[in-house]
């Protein structure tokens, strides 16, 4: 048996050394209980801008609003950098594989990225979400193909889709194939109807589908941040709903409502193959000779450079 967790809580907006002092919390707690598998919400370290306009509308950007971005690119984590070393030590000290939301910051460019790190604290892989949805365009670029892995850890073979990639069923048919067992769904999607998609999910891919979501109010953001919700510090900008379930679609912890919490379950990896027996989307239930999927997993480059062989 594996037990997971899902960390319904909320990053400490535009603090940065707050939110990891946070994340050192939850993860100390999760241990403690016995996890051997942590997911954090989607944006978890960096921030989620819930509201913020970034002073832009069509055709126009403020000096405020390029102020704003510039405080939120600084909230933003390289990929290696000092924050990325200290969530794989948390990971070695805890003995727990985690699965991280967070803002990685790759030149003038930030993207909402998923970052796995296995017990012996060494990174596994990265997934950048690949379609930001909305206004999120404005301030994340876009990943590509080439981060989309299925990864190999001590809690089975996982992979992650971001908030509404989940809505993507060419996505999910790629980590399928890839054999994910643990699917990571780090969201900010607070509306009763989540649980649903999960729930679909983990029966169309025959998976265990752990969703964990922010639980942010406005006191987790900056006095001087303009939400569009109101100056309450009570006041919910991002209202939970986490939850983790088995591969037959049954709902094993949440919907998480009631505030920030760690929600628990005990699964057994075998259940899948259960599960299999009488649907395998990318394998017996699956018809090549009417459908196929071609995915493009090469990095794309804004910039090729090749050698020139005229030069004297």
């Amino acid at each position: 048996m594996i037990r997971v967790a899902a960390v319904q809580a909320g990053s400490i907006a535009f603090d940065t050394p707050a939110t990891m002092r946070k994340l050192e919390q939850a993860v100390a707690e999760a241990s403690a209980a016995g996890a051997n598998l942590v997911v954090f919400p989607e944006a978890f370290v960096g921030g989620y801008p819930k509201g913020h306009s970034f002073g832009a509308v069509v055709g126009s950007r403020t000096e405020d609003g390029r102020d704003w971005f510039r405080r939120y690119y600084e909230a933003a984590i390289d990929l290696p950098g000092p924050e990325d070393q200290g969530i794989g030590q948390l990971a070695r000290e805890h003995d727990v594989t985690l699965s991280v939301g967070l803002i990685e910051r790759d030149g003038g460019t930030l993207y909402c990225t998923v970052v796995f790190y296995g017990p012996d604290g060494m990174r596994l892989g990265k997934h950048r979400k690949l379609m930001p949805t909305a206004a999120e365009r404005l301030v994340w670029g876009f990943g590509d193909g080439s981060t989309m892995p299925v990864v190999d850890s001590p809690a089975g073979k996982l992979g992650a889709a971001i908030c509404w990639e989940n809505y993507l069923p060419l996505y999910r048919t790629t980590l399928y194939d890839k054999g994910v067992q643990v699917w990571c769904a780090p969201t900010v999607d607070d509306r009763d109807r989540w649980s649903s998609t999960m729930q679909h999910i983990a029966l169309e891919g025959r998976c265990f589908v752990i969703s964990a979501n922010q639980y942010s109010l406005r006191s987790h953001y900056p006095d001087d941040y303009d939400t569009g919700y109101g100056d309450d510090p009570t006041a919910v900008l991002i209202g939970g709903g986490s939850c983790i379930v088995d591969p037959h679609g049954t709902i094993l912890a949440g919907p998480a409502r009631d505030g920030e919490t760690i929600l628990y379950a005990d699964i057994d990896l075998s259940e899948i193959v259960r599960g299999t027996y009488d649907l395998d989307v990318v394998g017996h239930y699956a018809r090549p000779d009417v459908f196929q999927l071609h995915v493009n997993e090469s990095r794309q480059l804004p910039v090729v450079a090749t050698e020139r062989d005229d030069v004297e």
